[in-house]
């Protein structure tokens, strides 16, 4: 932590009194990432997967009894009956609970969403499961992102659609579960009886038939017994066949377990296609730093160089010149024009920052230090950032940060008449953030861009904020002072 206060400092920004929130939607560039080993479990794949039907294992009728897979998925009837007993007693006792305490809006709500919420643990125990005995490639759902506020946390619990699936997916399975597991025992205990039935058989107590002659064996039908040994090797192959059949049908309940994981277990397309858009978003939202810090090279290490070149011979060419008495008008053509390619260079050195302030090399921490160094304003600056052996914010949060805290430094040295800044910086909750206050008369305003485009610097921040998926907030009354607020995401 340094907390520390140095000359100069930035701005004051503005607001109207009100908060400002931005927070725009994704953009779809259009652009698809290349699907290599690394890219294969990126949001993009997994939509474009989510929309191509996953193909059964092809699997010949008398092997698949022999299978491990088939044991396996006969281990998971089993397994998910007494599981999805549990799931559904918690979704008994959600309903419950949250019905004895209707007449208590916050106590019955906060009940019930945290029940929807925690059925994503359910969810999560169930996808587990599928993946492990049937191998179902199920992505895990969006994350949960409770909303501040009481209200607004309880109304985002109970709204939350991943946990409604997950209940949805309890209640279903039950009874899904009862009748595979029904079906699987049957396989089980029929085509073994049938096989094993000319052993057993003698043990039977002897049943008389309509003419009064009695049997050992298994009535398949009215006087038809099974106790002569052509019907016991028949009995015997039918088993057998039997044994095969029921391999096949074990495979296809395990299916229909599967399917149903699949389809309110894993993310919806539509989350998936979010992610997609946000993941496009991010490229070209790097690409394009990438683009202008080559640009900024480029202007450094190519034009700036050859301005400064052109500057120094016409410095000198206007030396030669009053030495040679060269006439007045040539020696002012040459004066005028060194003054310009300096005025040029200044102007170059300043837009080169502004694309890419060269203190950013050294970490925002060293960038905001500098910044504060060198302004006329009064600045204490209070940096918490990770150290080395965490990852830095992406080059494009670094640099939006900066920006923010420029021209906010900007806005209140010239507008809201401050004597002194805070600024402080620290990562909280995966997220990058920022706290700018100064002592300012206030009334700052976000202005909507006009018809020909132009807004205020505030605007621009809201915009640029926004571009990342962040949150810019504003909040200055009249009189101040002004406090503004920005959450950036540590990567695009």
């Amino acid at each position: 932590m340094t907390a520390r206060t140095v000359g100069p400092s930035e701005p004051a920004p503005a607001v109207d009194g009100t908060s400002v929130h931005s927070r725009p939607g994704a953009t779809w560039t259009g652009r698809a990432a290349p699907t290599t080993m690394e890219s294969m479990e990126t949001p993009t794949y997994l939509w474009r997967r989510s929309r191509e039907p996953q193909p059964l294992e092809h699997v010949g009728f008398f092997s698949g009894a022999f299978r491990s897979r088939t044991w396996r998925e006969l281990a998971y009837l089993f397994l998910v009956t007494a599981w999805s007993v549990v799931g559904f007693v918690y979704v008994l006792a959600m309903f419950a609970l949250t019905a004895g305490l209707l007449l208590t809006v916050v106590g019955g709500g906060g009940i019930l969403g945290a029940m929807i919420v925690g059925a994503r643990g359910f969810g999560a125990a169930d996808r587990g499961l599928a993946r492990g005995m049937l191998r179902a490639e199920i992505d895990r759902p969006t994350p949960f992102r409770r909303k501040k506020g009481l209200w607004a946390g309880i109304w985002s619990m109970v709204c939350d659609g991943v946990g409604w699936r997950a209940v949805a997916f309890m209640v279903l399975q039950l009874p899904l579960a009862v009748v595979t597991l029904a079906l699987a025992a049957v396989w089980l205990v029929v085509p073994l009886g049938a096989m094993t039935h000319w052993y057993w058989s003698r043990y039977l107590p002897a049943v008389p038939d309509t003419q009064g002659v009695l049997h050992r064996g298994a009535e398949l039908v009215p006087d038809y017994f099974v106790d002569t040994a052509p019907r016991q090797l028949v009995m015997a192959v039918a088993g057998i066949l039997l044994f095969f059949v029921g391999a096949a049908v074990v495979r296809g309940l395990a299916h229909l377990h599967r399917m149903l994981a699949e389809g309110l277990l894993g993310p919806t397309e539509a989350s998936l296609r979010v992610a997609s858009l946000e993941q496009s978003r991010g490229r070209a939202v790097e690409d394009a730093d990438s683009t202008l810090r080559r640009i900024e090279r480029d202007l450094h290490d190519g034009t700036q160089a050859r301005l400064v070149a052109i500057a120094m011979q016409l410095g000198e060419a206007k030396e030669q010149a009053v030495t040679a008495g060269a006439s007045r008008e040539l020696t002012d053509l040459i004066a005028a024009a060194h003054t310009s390619t300096k005025e040029t260079l200044v102007e170059l050195r300043e837009l080169s920052r502004g694309i890419h302030p060269p203190a950013l090399d050294n970490g925002l921490g060293v960038a905001l230090e500098t910044l504060a160094a060198r302004s006329p304003l009064p600045v204490q600056l209070d940096v918490d950032l990770p150290g080395p052996p965490a990852a830095r914010p992406a080059e494009a949060i670094e640099t939006i940060a900066y920006f923010c805290v420029t021209e906010l430094l900007t806005n209140a040295i010239k507008h809201a008449q401050a004597t002194t800044m805070h600024v402080r910086v620290w990562v909280r909750a995966r997220a990058l953030r920022l706290e700018v206050r100064d002592d300012g008369v206030g009334g700052a305003v976000v202005l909507v861009p006009d018809a020909e485009g132009h807004h205020s610097g505030l605007a621009g921040l809201t915009e640029r904020v926004g571009s990342v998926d962040g949150v810019f907030t504003i909040t200055s009354p009249q009189g101040g002072p002004t406090l503004v607020t920005v959450v950036l995401p540590l990567h695009v």
